[in-house]
């Protein structure tokens, strides 16, 4: 069947349109880099002509609580009309476990913004919520950084790899709809702290971590329940050490 990929050529959509042409659909990598722009409706109809599928895992290309907002509002709205128009059978997205829990952060508050809309909207859904991705670490480390040192939370979270990610994508979209939320995480649960402070160490990063249960998480401080899965979240198989072996020089 034909799939269209927003945010086709980012870290996960690159990964899914690979599964995805593998097991031998027609994929459109579609970004505003191969003409299709969600924000301004460009490219829209014609990347979705003859579509069963869409599946959206494209991002805010600023983290501004305004730009993030009006970047998920304006794009999902656009994104969904043109699904409607095109006859798409299935939407899938790609949000964040525990985003109703973190929005005291603008970009969570984008994301509910998003998933609102296509729970509203018409189009059979599946939301597809993952963890912290293990690539994020580094992000992760540079938002609490403090002078020389790394200020980070001591909450609980169960980090997962993008391919791991990806394969969860690219299953949800050759699935049924399931008019609701799968939630898909990593095999481990670690503090943060101590997750970030294993991934500076595998990278020679010598700055001083600072564990704090009190630092805020991109503007939220945080629980153990705040960045945790529910029960039934499906498990990705990588562990963090063995993607650290494979990605540290």
């Amino acid at each position: 069947m034909k799939i269209v990929v927003i945010g086709g050529t980012g870290l996960i959509g690159t990964k899914v349109v690979k599964k995805l042409r593998g097991q031998g659909h027609e994929v459109v990598a579609a970004a505003p880099s191969s003409g299709v722009n969600t924000l301004t409706g460009e490219g829209l109809a014609e990347a979705l002509a003859g579509a069963q599928v869409v599946v959206d895992v494209a991002n805010s290309p600023s983290f501004e609580d305004k730009a993030v907002l009006e970047f998920f509002e304006t794009s999902g709205r656009n994104l969904l009309a043109a699904e409607e128009k095109a006859g798409v059978k299935h939407h899938v997205a790609l949000s964040v476990v525990g985003t109703e829990r973190l929005l005291g952060s603008g970009y969570f508050r984008g994301k509910m913004a998003q998933e609102n809309l296509i729970a509203a909207g018409r189009i059979p859904y599946t939301l597809v919520r993952a963890t912290q991705f293990f690539e994020f670490m580094g992000g992760i480390a540079q938002a609490g950084t403090e002078g020389e040192a790394v200020r980070l939370s001591t909450a609980f979270m169960q980090p997962i790899a993008s391919d791991d990610v990806a394969d969860a994508v690219a299953d949800a979209a050759l699935g049924a709809p399931v008019h609701g939320i799968v939630e898909v995480a990593g095999p481990e649960r670690v503090r943060l702290v101590d997750v970030v402070q294993r991934f500076m160490n595998a990278k020679q990063d010598g700055r001083k971590v600072i564990a704090d249960a009190a630092a805020r998480y991109f503007g939220v401080v945080l629980d153990d329940t705040s960045l945790t899965p529910g029960e039934k979240a499906r498990i990705g198989p990588t562990r963090f050490d063995e993607w650290l072996r494979r990605s540290s020089p």
